[in-house]
């Protein structure tokens, strides 16, 4: 059916950060420079990790697909959010809505699943080092990583399913910096109460059990080096709260957002804001950049470069 039959409604109204023009502007070059400094530092990443042979592992080539999708995360609407900050009329259209929303959830789907990858990962590594090579091959890692695009696939079909065939005729107001998808629905002009249950029980089953998974498996990583040395359960204490500090930050909001998606809350808006834009770039600080091989070859091709 064509859409035009059976919505009314051709673009959305998005509510950015509100101020006057010398915050807005304020906004838009934090905003930009933050951006900017996701994408150079995740993708400094990836080529450290694709040209150099030392960090050539399994956790390495997770963590480098980790860093192409805080690239997506931080892409799909953050550089809109950020040149609506110059604009008086924030809009979009329904096309670009729902491809906001599609894209939106297949990149945090993804990271979810891929950061459980890499906590399954790291469990092997440590709780069954003798048959970490022959678990974790190469087959085995590209397997994770497919297996998480698939499910962010399935997963943000699954929530499109719940918008495309609805009817809008107006309010067209969004408030968010994005398409969100409880802030759409509620706009559409007919009951969609049993729509909003059904979104939020399949969001918060991908969500809660991706947590509780990695809260599991980092609590049995613990115990296992607890048994084992001091100095190694120290080494790997440090390591660990590292990891479980990004995924708590990753998770906090979203499963925040997710509990109560259709009511209202003022600090809505910071949280999407906070996993959408803030935390691409916690990953490499905290996953990369405190990493002495990662730095190390991040230095050797600084100074190839410099020779060249």
């Amino acid at each position: 059916m064509d859409k035009g039959s059976i919505s009314q409604v051709t673009e959305f109204v998005l509510h950015s950060l509100s101020g006057p023009g010398e915050l807005q502007l304020f906004y838009f070059a934090f905003f930009t420079l933050f951006y900017l400094s996701i994408v150079l530092w995740n993708l400094l990443i990836v080529l450290t990790i694709i040209s150099e042979p030392v960090p050539h592992t399994p956790m390495y080539f997770l963590l480098s697909n980790l860093s192409f999708i805080d690239v997506c995360l931080s892409t799909f609407a953050t550089p809109k959010m950020i040149i609506d900050l110059l604009k008086e009329h924030k809009t979009i259209s329904f096309e670009g809505c729902i491809a906001q929303i599609f894209f939106h959830h297949v990149f945090v789907g993804g990271e979810m699943m891929l950061l459980v990858a890499m906590a399954y990962d790291r469990y092997v590594a440590i709780c069954q080092p003798l048959h970490y090579a022959a678990i974790m091959s190469l087959h085995k890692c590209i397997a994770l990583v497919l297996g998480s695009c698939i499910i962010g696939i399935l997963h943000s079909v699954s929530q499109l399913v719940f918008i495309v065939t609805l009817p809008f005729c107006g309010p067209n107001k969004v408030d968010s910096f994005f398409c969100d998808l409880p802030l759409v629905i509620k706009l559409a002009c007919t009951d969609t109460y049993l729509l909003q249950i059904l979104m939020l029980l399949e969001s918060d089953v991908l969500a809660i059990s991706s947590f509780l998974l990695l809260l599991i498996s980092y609590s049995v990583i613990l115990v296992t080096v607890q048994r084992r040395s001091s100095v190694g359960m120290a080494k790997a204490r440090a390591t660990l709260t590292a990891h479980v500090t990004v995924v708590t930050l990753f998770f906090g909001p979203s499963i925040f957002i997710f509990a109560w998606p259709f009511n209202n809350f003022p600090a809505d808006k910071e949280l999407s804001i906070f996993y959408t834009v803030f935390t691409p770039l916690l990953n490499p600080l905290i996953y990369a950049l405190r990493n002495k091989e990662i730095i190390t070859a991040m230095r050797k091709i600084k100074s190839q470069q410099v020779s060249s």
